[in-house]
């Protein structure tokens, strides 16, 4: 029998909370035998919120959290100071062994701290980045860093680079994946100054499968399986690759609404329609995990719905089932560290 994986869960971080997130972490238990949740946060909203699901009552568990950190707070103080928060609580459940990993639509900064600080960085390791799946027309690509690391070195990105192949092979299935790094152009000796220097640093590590630059337009065809960027970059493609899609989407269902005519051509073509757009959709990738910590933490988006957070807390099994931690340390940590 496979061993349980054990996710905390912020009950009380994001838009929708504690609702959705409840939702979706009961979907998720729903979905599958082998998670466990532990929902943290305030006992009567997660129970109130509870009412009316059906679902094993073996594979979810309540931890009782008085304080909430709200998205406004500056991180490192808040982390300091409100110990029993559901973000702190749950960072330390994975700290000390108790949860493989935990899951937030709170405070993107608290997660990104508490990350770093209480659950603490694999040896080796220069800068976790945040590394969410974004939708192609070949399948998924990871996209890191997005957020996490604006102002990122070279040897960060190539440690970004190999972080991103190992969670791809061994969590997404991709044998051998192509690494791009985002660039202004294909050409080697464009760019600004991080790529042109990172460019080289790529090209001749015998880790990665480095196929050379990728344009913004090109990152959608899934030209790259592992986009490397540093988080300035990065949180500009995912923000508007979001926008566009959703603008897009809006389109359509404008025009197929428009006359009698397009109204019956899109009960015609709704099913299909349905289902291309669906592959397009962000939520249903999960969350973005911080990629280099000595467990796994996964930052959803702040108005995640049941749908993303649960597909947030089924990502963590193939996390946990793959090792994914201990390969990276194979890929990063130089032998006399190791040693």
């Amino acid at each position: 029998m496979a061993e349980m994986v054990n996710v905390a869960v912020d009950a009380m971080g994001g838009d929708n909370a504690p609702g959705e997130i409840v939702k979706g972490a009961v979907e998720a238990i729903n979905r599958d035998k082998r998670v466990k949740v532990f929902l943290v946060g305030r006992n009567e909203a997660i129970e109130q919120a509870l009412k009316g699901y059906e679902y094993d009552k073996a594979q979810l568990e309540i931890i009782h959290t008085e304080e909430v950190i709200e998205t406004a707070e500056p991180p490192v103080m808040a982390i300091r100071k409100k110990k029993d928060s559901s973000i702190v609580r749950g960072m330390y459940m994975v700290k000390e062994g108790i949860c493989d990993a935990f899951v937030s639509a709170g405070s993107t900064g608290a997660v990104l701290v508490g990350g770093q600080v209480i659950v603490g960085r694999i040896k080796g390791v220069e800068r976790p980045p945040l590394a969410p799946l974004i939708p192609t027309l070949k399948g998924v690509s990871l996209l890191l860093d997005c957020g996490a690391n604006v102002d990122a070195r070279p040897s960060h990105l190539v440690q970004f680079a190999k972080m991103g192949s190992v969670y791809m092979e061994h969590v997404m299935g991709v044998k051998n994946p192509k690494v791009g790094i985002v660039n202004i152009g294909a050409e080697e000796e464009k760019g600004n100054a991080l790529v042109k220097e990172t460019f080289p640093l790529l090209k001749n590590c015998p880790d990665i499968n480095f196929v050379g630059s990728v344009e913004a337009r090109d990152i959608p065809n899934g030209d790259v399986d592992v986009i490397v960027c540093e988080a300035f970059v990065g949180n500009v493609v995912l923000k508007m690759y979001e926008g566009v899609g959703a603008a897009l989407i809006s389109r359509v269902k404008q025009g197929m609404m428009s006359t009698l005519r397009s109204k019956l051509g899109a009960l015609l073509v709704k099913p299909a329609l349905k289902e291309t757009l669906k592959s397009f959709d962000t939520e249903q990738y999960g969350g973005a995990p911080l990629l280099g910590l000595n467990g796994l933490v996964v930052k959803t988006h702040g108005s995640s719905k049941a749908i993303e957070v649960k597909n947030s807390i089924l990502q963590c099994i193939a996390f946990k089932e793959e090792d994914i931690n201990e390969k990276m340390k194979g890929k990063i940590v130089p032998k006399d560290i190791a040693e």
